[in-house]
């Protein structure tokens, strides 16, 4: 039919979970986004993915920061039915 079938392939990797600092809720809100986690991986580890899954929920990476060489920052927002949620 020539219709695009997109499929997602998932790898583990260990991550630290943190809380979205208040600051950082208050100025994404503004932006219209709303961040619920911040996941910190090995910099080595992270390949430019736009979404993640943890427990079973999918997550939008809505930004990357790095803070040294050796860890990058995931800021994720939730995905329900391939829409971000509000």
């Amino acid at each position: 039919m020539g219709d695009i079938i997109t499929e997602k392939s998932y790898r583990k990797t260990f991550a630290a979970k943190k809380s979205i600092r208040q600051s950082e809720h208050y100025q994404a809100g503004a932006n219209g986004l709303k961040p619920e986690f911040t996941f910190i991986i090995w910099t080595r580890e992270y390949k430019g993915e736009q979404c993640l899954k943890f427990e079973g929920k999918e997550y939008l990476i809505i930004r990357v920061y790095e803070p040294n060489s050796e860890e990058i920052e995931l800021v994720c927002q939730g995905v329900v039915n391939r829409a971000i949620t509000a």
